[in-house]
C-alpha cells in the first residue's frame, strides 16, 4: 500500500500515477514525482509545499512505514481525500467528501481496535458557565472557547454552541469582526475523546457534521470579512482546533503554539474540514505529512509553511 521512491533513482512517473501513498524522497528537482507523491522528504531546507523536511529521512521513512502499517485503512483514506478534494472549489463539496469518508473510517475495524483500547465512552465534564462564550464589544464578536480544565477540547455541545454564535455574525450585517480565540493554556486540543463512539451510526454522524458545520459558517464569515474574521491562536492548536482556525482569513499565533492533525493514530482522518482548510493553506503534501507522521510543528514552522500568518511578538 505503502510506496517509497528515490528519486535519485526513480523513472518519470509519467501520467499514470498509481493509487495509493507514495513518499519520494531525494533530489527535489525532479517536477513530475513532486506533484505525484504523497509528499516528497529531504534533509536540506526547502520551501516547496511539496517538500517536507526532516532531521533523518531513514528515520522518517521507518517511522512513516510503521504507522501506515499500524493503520493502513486510515491511511489510504487519507491520500485518497486529499487528492481527490479541490481546495479552491466548493467548501461544501470538499467537506462532503471529507465527512464521507470519516464516516467510513468510523464503521471500520481500526477505529474500532482504538475504542475497545480507550474503553467505555463518557459523557463530557462540561462546565456550567458555557462551553463557548459570545461577546460582543462594538462591532466585533469575540467566539471564545471556555473549557480550559481540559485545553479546550471540543465535543458535540461545544460545536452546537459555536456555529449558534457563528450564526448570529452570519445572519448581522453589523458585525464586522469577529474573533476565534479559547480560554486557558490552549486554543483547542481537538476532539474530546472521551465522547468519541458515541454517534448512534455512521450515517447521523455523517449528517451531523454537514447540516451543522462550523467549518462552512467560518469559511462564509471569511468569505464575508477576509481577514476580519481571524484566529487568535496558542498552546495545543491540534485537530479539529486546527481545522477550524484555518478557516480563518488572519490566523495569529503565540510563541507556544503547537500544530498538528493526530487522528490517524484513532484510525480517522481530519473530521472537521481540515482536508479543505488546511490544505488551502499548505497544500495536499504537507497536510498530508501532519496526518500521516502525527507529528507536531512549532509556531516558526506553522508560520514558514503558512499555515499561520503571523507570530505574535513577546
Amino acid at each position: 500500500m505503502l510506496r517509497i521512491v528515490d528519486l535519485s533513482s526513480a523513472a518519470d512517473p509519467g501520467v499514470d500515477v498509481p493509487a495509493g501513498l507514495i513518499i519520494a524522497h531525494g533530489p527535489i528537482s525532479d517536477e513530475s514525482w513532486l506533484n505525484a507523491a504523497t509528499f516528497t522528504l529531504t534533509e536540506d531546507a526547502s520551501n516547496d509545499p511539496r517538500v517536507v523536511t526532516v532531521d533523518s529521512v531513514p528515520d522518517a521513512l521507518a517511522e512513516l512505514s510503521r504507522r501506515c502499517q499500524r493503520w493502513p485503512q486510515a491511511s489510504a483514506v487519507c491520500g485518497d481525500v486529499l487528492r481527490a478534494v479541490d481546495p479552491t472549489g466548493a467548501v461544501l463539496a470538499g467537506v462532503t467528501t471529507e465527512s464521507f469518508a470519516y464516516s467510513t473510517l468510523q464503521a471500520g475495524p481500526e477505529f474500532a481496535r482504538w475504542l475497545a483500547e480507550r474503553g467505555p465512552a463518557q459523557a463530557p465534564d462540561l462546565d456550567a458557565d458555557g462551553l463557548v462564550q459570545a461577546e460582543r464589544a462594538g462591532c466585533t464578536l469575540h467566539v471564545t472557547f471556555n473549557r480550559p480544565q481540559r485545553h479546550n477540547a471540543f465535543c458535540t455541545a461545544a460545536r452546537a454552541a459555536l456555529l449558534e454564535a457563528l450564526t448570529v455574525a452570519q445572519l448581522d450585517p453589523s458585525i464586522t469582526e469577529v474573533v476565534l480565540g479559547g480560554n486557558g493554556p490552549s486554543f483547542c486540543s481537538g476532539g474530546d475523546l472521551a465522547e468519541f463512539g458515541t454517534f448512534a451510526d455512521p450515517v447521523s454522524a455523517h449528517l451531523a457534521r454537514t447540516r451543522c458545520s462550523p467549518a462552512l459558517a467560518l469559511d462564509e464569515l471569511t468569505s464575508r470579512l477576509g481577514r476580519a474574521c481571524r484566529a487568535e491562536v496558542h498552546g495545543h492548536v491540534l485537530g479539529s482546533g486546527l481545522e477550524m482556525a484555518a478557516f480563518c482569513g488572519w490566523v495569529q499565533a503565540q510563541q507556544d503554539s503547537v500544530f498538528g492533525l493526530p487522528e490517524l493514530s484513532l484510525g480517522l482522518i481530519p473530521g472537521a474540514g481540515g482536508t479543505v482548510s488546511v490544505t488551502r493553506r499548505i497544500g495536499r503534501w504537507r497536510t498530508a505529512y501532519l496526518v500521516l507522521s502525527g507529528r507536531t510543528i512549532d509556531a516558526e514552522t506553522a508560520l514558514a509553511w503558512r499555515l499561520v500568518d503571523a507570530i505574535e511578538p513577546n
